[in-house]
């Protein structure tokens, strides 16, 4: 059971890491064309919707922070349980 929740753990993280990577690569617009960002967009946009529009400042879109704040907490506490499971 231990060892599922660490896979489960190390996912999320990875995901993680692609959220990051899509949001970098939404700021150079050649890139948005490239099947990497595409599937990046196909793998984060059901997370990163959940927040968008929130913190919207004139043309700046700052929801990933909120996003990112969220799930990196999420994540924390996911990891110390399973932490603390083994």
């Amino acid at each position: 059971m231990v060892f599922f929740l660490e896979l489960l753990a190390i996912a999320l993280q990875v995901y993680f890491y692609l959220m990051i990577a899509y949001v970098l690569l939404s700021w150079v617009p050649s890139i948005r064309e490239t099947k990497i960002y595409y599937y990046l967009h196909v793998i984060t946009n059901p997370y990163m919707r959940i927040f968008r529009g929130v913190l919207v400042f004139g043309s700046f879109d700052f929801t990933p922070i909120v996003g990112f704040i969220i799930y990196a907490v999420g994540l924390s506490a996911f990891q110390q349980f399973v932490a603390s499971l083994g």
